[in-house]
């Protein structure tokens, strides 16, 4: 029986449930249980993927693999991000989130014990079959917070986010120093990872037993996808803030440690420099959605956000090495501000968690289809210019549309759609 027809049936035996708008937030204990499944979720969403970054040159070593084979490591679950997106909601209507996002953790277990084999094959299988999970994660998880955390969307989303950049930040900077500590090989390295998706499918497994009832009415409503979001300029504004955000952040992601190389700084501070600006982006990420409407509206903070990565890109123009503190804690700021904004602008936008669903299926679809693109044209106008300076001048003049894009998304009024 699917969960449509178990809550209609539920609602004729035991008369009229009740909607979690009538119920109100979850109940402290499970509220405090529910955010840190969240959290713990979120936390697994970059580890298994960042930290191939810093093991590249040993898998390349040992695999024999092309450098053009390798980056695909990276390009292949951001394309994931991007064309299974839409496959998402249908799961969360079908399977109901809460099981839908335990089975993204299986995933991302299942496709990490792959990565043990000695084979170059379950290698990017494993890699695809994690960023399947993730991609499917990435959608559910705002349409969530929009239904159990209606009250509370800002702070919830800054925990997502900040637990987004977390993870991210914490693969970058401490699987090379366990791997060389241990003298474990670059395949269990990379499986260590795979411990934490456990912890967040254990701590996630009692929201199984634990869902929100709904009335019959509205699980009827929710068994039927949200259509024509594509004709509404809102919808797209949101998406296209995502997208350019992304694109932003992964192009500078890629080729950062490399512009600090090619600048005279040394290899190893080269990708530390990285890891900083990611912690950084954890305080960004977290502040950005929890002050909107306190003190800023979210138009002008996605625009303060654009400045400080405006002037992260200028310092890296004038003087990359000189000045890169300054610089990398810029961007963190701005970066780590601006994905929490994306995210904030799906929950906002969403009158409710179905449309919200629908939503971030878009914004991510499109999002990250485009910013899988952005590392491989900054290489190529790299190769082109043999330069780091057109480069980094494309990513300034990409701040313009991306400032439009937060302006638009950020009006107060809702996206509609057929359905």
């Amino acid at each position: 029986m699917n969960d449509t027809a178990a809550a209609a049936q539920d609602a004729q035996g035991r008369g009229p449930a009740t909607s979690a708008a009538d119920q109100g937030p979850p109940r402290s204990r499970h509220a405090f249980l529910l955010a840190l499944g969240v959290v713990l979720l979120a936390l697994n969403l970059r580890p298994a993927l960042v930290a191939v970054s810093p093991l590249a040159d040993t898998i390349r070593d040992d695999s024999g693999m092309s450098a053009a084979a390798t980056s695909l490591l990276t390009a292949l679950p951001l394309l994931c991000f991007g064309l299974l997106a839409p496959v998402a909601p249908r799961l969360g209507r079908r399977f109901g989130m809460e099981r839908s996002l335990l089975a993204t953790m299986a995933l991302i277990c299942a496709g990490t014990a792959l990565r043990l084999l000695d084979s170059v094959a379950a290698l990017f299988a494993g890699t695809v079959v994690i960023g399947a999970g993730i991609a499917v994660a990435n959608v559910l998880l705002p349409g969530l917070i929009k239904r159990d955390f209606p009250a509370k969307a800002g702070l919830m989303t800054g925990l997502y986010s900040m637990s987004l950049f977390g993870g991210a930040a914490l693969a970058a900077g401490v699987t090379l120093p366990v791997q060389q500590a241990s003298g474990m090989n670059w395949r269990t390295t990379l499986a260590c990872w795979g411990a934490l998706a456990v912890v967040a499918l254990l701590v996630w497994l009692p929201q199984i037993r634990s869902r929100t009832r709904v009335g019959a009415a509205a699980a009827r409503q929710a068994a039927h996808p949200v259509r024509g979001l594509w004709r509404s300029p809102l919808a797209w504004q949101v998406t296209a803030y995502m997208g350019l955000q992304s694109l932003n952040y992964y192009a500078a992601a890629a080729w950062l440690p490399t512009v600090f190389q090619d600048a005279g700084m040394a290899p190893g501070d080269a990708g530390w420099m990285l890891s900083f600006s990611s912690l950084l982006g954890i305080a960004g990420s977290f502040l950005a959605p929890v002050i909107v409407g306190r003190r800023l509206r979210s138009g002008t903070l996605s625009a303060l956000a654009a400045v400080l990565c405006a002037l992260g890109f200028a310092g890296l123009l004038a003087a990359p090495v000189g000045g890169a503190y300054l610089w990398m804690t810029l961007l963190g700021l701005g970066q780590g501000a601006a994905i929490s904004l994306a995210l904030l602008f799906i929950v906002q936008r969403a009158p409710d968690a179905r449309h919200a669903s629908q939503l971030s299926s878009m914004a991510q679809c499109f999002g990250y289809i485009l910013a899988a693109t952005g590392p491989t044209v900054l290489g190529a106008v790299h190769d082109a210019s043999h330069s780091w300076t057109v480069p980094l001048a494309l990513l300034l003049v990409l701040l313009v549309p991306q400032v439009v894009a937060g302006l638009g998304a950020a009006r107060d009024r809702h996206v509609v759609g057929d359905g």
